[in-house]
Order: C-alpha cells, then structure tokens, then sequence
C-alpha cells in the first residue's frame, strides 16, 4: 500500500496574514481557501508553485491554549 503525507499543519494567527506571508513573500500557491461555517474556520492550504507533493494547512488558533504554538513549527 502506498502511504504519502499530504498536509503539514501549520497553526497561524490570522488567515489572510498567513496567506499573503505564503503567497506574496515566498510565492506559493493558494491551492484551496474554503469557509467551514460548522467550525467557523477556514481550510486554507498553500503550496510551492508547481508542488505534486506535500502542502501546508494554514490553521488559525481557535483556543488560547493554541495560541502559543503559533510560530512554534517544533511543537
């Protein structure tokens, strides 16, 4: 069975700051950005242009207790 990782969550502060950090300064692509009105969230994913592997999932913090781990990509 082929096994792949295709999303690497990242945790952000704002949405449209991330995006245009990601799209505008290291020139990524916006692959998705989609209203989840259930969770009042966002499924925003960006990728190196002509990337056919890995992205990242842009994810905004939702709790305090998430809000230190922005920034914090060793978790």
């Amino acid at each position: 069975m082929k096994q792949s990782i295709v999303h690497i969550a990242l945790v952000v502060k704002d949405y449209d700051e991330a995006i245009a950090f990601y799209t505008q300064k290291l020139n990524f692509e916006l692959i998705e950005d989609t209203y989840q009105p259930e969770q009042d969230k966002r499924w925003v994913v960006v990728a190196p242009p002509g990337s056919k592997g890995t992205t990242l999932l842009l994810a905004r913090a939702s709790k305090p207790e998430q809000e230190p781990f922005i920034g914090n990509k060793t978790g």
